[in-house]
């Protein structure tokens, strides 16, 4: 089939059911750990700073939607973050050097200076597309994991005491503690109280998932927790911990791993018997952190970088 038959264009309202479908066709092939379904796409489609009709590219070809690129705009730190994917038998027909090209136009609209992509270490296809299309590998992250039930009771039941979940109104606080932690870190975006506020009323999220320690009234370390989920589906026994925050001040006291194990019982609680994380390779304290609780590497992930010409 000729490249002239397919047709590149913004997402529109109507597009929706189908690319609900295509998105679960691929979280079931490269999957991300991601809960996929219609409402979860219909939230990140409302999401903040986000606009579907001008950051998301759809391919159509004999009115079905065959592939898609995604633009995330992270324009604090001046990047977008690309999230493509093809359907295989519309592959090598040059689709993803075209979508690319429009997403490197989307992304100098918003004045981003990098694009990055993140994919699975055996992705092999994508490796050697990004390669071609001019990125280069930046960055590696590890997943890993622990069996909950391999840490001793004592230590992580005794660790839960003196925390406490967020409540509703408290968003201005895990915005600040959540930007504190993580200033300067490789890829964080600073967040807004309006994009926490709408992250914590996600159909995914809940405020009771995210375990706080204070000091009197401050916050000074968070653990946002969840279910882990495979093909786009939730796991009936693993959980995930999806940011471990502590504020700068209060390092190097035990407290990162006081909240971590807080984390931990809080998904016990739920009746996980697996936590799941994402850790940057090249940070040691958080590394030796997990290591020391007993987490393994069970496999990792990739970033790629684009520069703007």
């Amino acid at each position: 089939m000729s490249n002239l038959i397919y047709t590149i264009r913004n997402y529109q309202p109507k597009d929706f059911n189908k690319y609900v479908l295509l998105r679960i066709e691929a979280e079931i092939q490269y999957p991300t750990w991601c809960c996929i379904s219609a409402q979860v796409i219909a939230e990140h489609l409302g999401q903040p700073n986000y606009s579907p009709e001008q950051d998301l590219f759809i391919v159509e070809i004999d009115g079905d939607i065959v592939g898609y690129m995604d633009i995330k705009p992270e324009l604090t730190v001046e990047r977008v973050i690309l999230n493509c994917w093809i359907r295989p038998e519309h592959r090598r027909k040059g689709l993803a050097t075209r979508l690319l090209n429009y997403s490197m136009h989307r992304a100098k609209e918003l004045g981003a200076r990098v694009a990055h992509v993140n994919i699975a270490e055996d992705n092999v296809v994508a490796k050697r597309v990004l390669s071609r299309l001019g990125f280069s590998l930046v960055r590696q992250f590890l997943k890993l994991r622990l069996d909950i039930t391999d840490v001793r009771w004592p230590d992580i039941n005794q660790a839960a005491l003196g925390c406490r979940y967020l409540q509703r109104g408290e968003e201005d606080k895990l915005t600040q503690i959540q930007n504190r932690a993580f200033a300067g870190t490789w890829g964080y975006n600073p967040n807004t109280v309006e994009e926490i506020t709408y992250r914590t009323n996600l159909s995914t999220y809940s405020p009771e998932d995210i375990v706080l320690t204070c000091e009197g009234d401050k916050v000074i370390g968070y653990c946002w927790t969840g279910i882990a989920c495979k093909g786009g589906v939730p796991s009936e026994r693993k959980g995930q911990i999806f940011m471990l925050g502590l504020d700068p001040d209060y390092r190097g006291k035990g407290i990162g791993k006081k909240i971590l194990l807080a984390g931990l019982a809080h998904l016990k609680s739920r009746s996980l018997q697996v936590a799941e994380l994402t850790v940057d390779s090249e940070n040691k304290a958080a590394w030796d952190l997990y290591k020391s609780i007993g987490f393994k590497v069970r496999t990792s992930s990739f970033w790629y970088e684009k520069v703007m010409n």
